[in-house]
């Protein structure tokens, strides 16, 4: 696989991710079928694709980014769709597992 693709399933794993951390909190502690179908749907969906891309990437920088954009996604949509308190240093933070996103990527490797 060319790094490139692993890269793309990497991110489509990481906002997977971000999906399967609202669907989480929509299901009610599982006890909404739907919700609880879509969790499980795209918590399969996201270690799929994690578990491909580490075929090409190191797992170290490979998995900070994972977790980077499914922290940082959840952070930005629970205060959208959930009116999650958003704070100045909330967004900071947030900025600051951006920025170390965009350097894990720009890393040799």
């Amino acid at each position: 696989m060319k790094a490139s693709t692993a890269w793309t399933m990497l991110i489509a794993a990481g906002l997977i991710d971000v999906a399967w951390a609202l669907s989480m909190k929509l299901s009610q502690g599982y006890t909404r079928p739907g919700w609880t179908a879509a969790s499980v749907v795209t918590l399969i969906a996201f270690v799929w694709l994690l578990g491909r891309a580490l075929t090409a990437l190191p797992v170290g920088s490979a998995y900070a980014v994972w977790t980077g954009i499914g922290a940082a996604g959840t952070v930005l949509l629970g205060a959208m769709v959930f009116g999650e308190s958003i704070t100045a240093m909330k967004l900071g933070g947030v900025g600051l597992i951006v920025a170390g996103i965009v350097m894990l990527r720009a890393a040799p490797a």
